[in-house]
């Protein structure tokens, strides 16, 4: 797996598009400060209201060894293509990252996008399997 730093042209490249469109509409609309909850919500109204099929708390079961030994809940999965995780913390870190990658390993999902309404500023990075 790797972070794609620069993209030009990427996987699923118009749907993040899209899915940026929506955060940032809804960043722009309630800053910072709020539970990532509320985010989240907010995104899948501005997706659906942009005709874009979005799920949220999507579970996912995670195997060691062919065996399971836990669930997830991805924050939002978009048009079964693209899975969001949603944060909103004072910066997204390491931890962040790896638990995209392990979210996108479990899912089979190629593209995800990692997002922080924390800050004063929407942060995003775009990950590719």
């Amino acid at each position: 797996m790797e972070i794609v730093p620069n993209p030009g042209i990427y996987p699923e490249q118009e749907l993040t598009h899209k899915i940026l469109e929506g955060a940032f509409a809804v960043h722009n609309t309630l800053g910072c400060g709020f539970l990532e909850k509320v985010y989240s919500n907010a995104l899948f109204f501005e997706l659906g209201k942009a005709g874009v099929h979005c799920e949220q708390e999507v579970p996912f079961r995670v195997k060691y060894k062919d065996v399971v030994v836990g669930d997830y809940c991805a924050d939002l999965i978009v048009e079964r293509r693209v899975l969001v995780e949603l944060k909103a913390c004072t910066g997204l870190d390491t931890v962040h990252e790896a638990q995209i990658l392990n979210y996108l390993k479990a899912s089979g999902i190629q593209v995800g996008l990692l997002m922080n309404f924390g800050k004063a500023k929407l942060q995003y990075r775009r990950f590719v399997r």
